[in-house]
């Protein structure tokens, strides 16, 4: 059986939309790490980055991230940027640097500086460069062509620095041994976990506590979907028609349809930031002038210069929650010339969400065929993540496995306790994806 080790070792789910920290030891039990923010004191910190111009800082501009990422934003939004979902980005070879005020950051610049503020704000938990580091990663990263080596040699060089050994497990592979704190009895489960940026699947058979090797992982699966795709679903229903989507321009003596590029940055959080830069809203200033509805698009270079996009990601946030809870739900939103209030009920939702949810499914079928298991084969379902409190979600879950054998818990947290465990064994490596 594994011994545990001695060292610290810091378990970091680092998420498209969330940060979670959990610390453990030889002999201590995994605990999450708290974050005393502007509001609240909290163990999830968002994966936020704000700068803003300041002469007395290094190369002019000061970063902070998280929660107090969004409180700078919220306080002087023209003059900060805020940066949120950039690691959907980790395994992308068309993204090379962002622009921020003239600057340009790689991936991992923004990286370095995210885990900086989160370990300046950790209460000194994160300042041991002795730790071993286990960080969670999807099973397939964002993207329409991810890059998975691109994203492994851009992780290798963010987290350089960060802890004296870094190793790299799946994320469902880590809420798993977190799960199986629950489990008495021996049980082949599958562990879905449903992010901001990618959904994705293992097949752990576990047996009863105390067994010599009680973890064998039997397959894993996923794909670049998750929460930030069906808000934008609410999005390109709801918001995007009315700053331009679909309408038409002149060109000489043609008319066009408005090119779709334009509003395929409001898919990413992190790209709908970067759009306020002077080649880009030139383009869209050009394009007032020529459009055939040229309000739209005003509204549409007023939401990027005003810095709309939190705000705006936060209401269909609210919505897209409220409609978890119930039947029917009202989206509003004011600003830029926008003044936005309508129903959503659950039923558009899911309909709007179909594909998605049917692209998940098949994904399920991958990682249970890659398992060389058969649904009646899975004896438990863990489901984690934001996404997996959605109804139509859960309801994927309940009706291929039975509702009495799926289980959900630690929607947020469940991963980084989980590599805070495996951090402990004197077999990481082997865990190491």
């Amino acid at each position: 059986m594994p011994t545990a080790s001695s060292h610290l070792t810091v378990g970091l789910d680092f998420g498209t939309t969330n940060t979670v920290a959990a610390v453990s030891q030889s002999g201590a039990a995994a605990r999450l790490i708290d974050f005393s923010g502007p509001a609240e004191t909290t163990n999830v910190f968002r994966s936020a980055l704000a700068f803003w111009e300041d002469d007395s800082a290094a190369n002019g501009l000061a970063v902070e991230a998280g929660p107090w990422a969004i409180a700078e934003y919220l306080a002087w939004p023209h003059g900060c940027r805020l940066i949120q979902s950039f690691k959907s980005v980790a395994a992308s070879s068309n993204f090379e640097r962002a622009s921020i005020f003239e600057q340009r950051y790689t991936f991992e610049a923004l990286g370095k500086a995210f885990l900086g503020e989160l370990a300046k704000h950790s209460g000194g938990e994160l300042s041991d460069r002795d730790s071993r580091i286990v960080v969670g990663r999807p099973v397939a990263y964002a993207g329409s062509s991810p890059d998975p080596a691109l994203a492994r040699q851009r992780y290798d060089r963010m987290f350089d620095s960060f802890g004296s050994e870094i190793f790299y497990v799946y994320e469902p592979l880590a809420a798993a041994f977190s799960y199986a704190a629950r489990l008495t009895d021996a049980a082949t489960v599958l562990v879905a976990d449903f992010g901001g940026g990618t959904s994705d699947f293992s097949v752990v058979h576990m047996k009863a506590p105390g067994a010599a090797q009680r973890f064998t992982a039997l397959g894993h699966a996923g794909i670049g979907l998750a929460g930030d795709d069906f808000d934008f679903r609410l999005l390109d229903r709801l918001v995007l028609p009315q700053l331009g989507k679909g309408s038409e321009y002149r060109s000489f003596d043609k008319t066009l349809v408005i090119p779709g590029s334009y509003f395929a940055d409001f898919r990413n959080w992190s790209r709908l930031a970067l759009m306020r830069n002077r080649r880009t809203m030139d383009e869209l200033r050009r394009l007032e002038r020529q459009a055939l509805d040229p309000a739209a698009i005003a509204r549409l270079i007023a939401v990027i210069e005003n810095e709309l996009g939190y705000p705006l990601y936060d209401a269909i946030g609210r919505v897209k929650r409220s409609l978890s809870d119930h039947d029917r739900a009202t989206f509003r939103f004011s600003g830029a010339g926008l003044d936005i209030e309508a129903e959503v009920t659950r039923a558009m939702f899911e309909t709007w969400i179909a594909d998605d949810l049917a692209r998940i499914e098949a994904t399920v079928d991958t990682a249970l065929s890659a398992s060389g298991v058969s649904s009646a084969d899975i004896d438990r379902v863990f489901m984690t993540g934001g996404s997996s409190l959605i109804p139509a979600v859960h309801d994927i879950f309940s009706r291929r496995f039975g509702a009495d054998r799926v289980a959900v818990g630690g929607e947020l947290t469940s991963i980084a306790h989980g590599l805070a465990l495996i951090g402990q064994r004197d077999d990481v490596a082997e865990w190491s994806s």
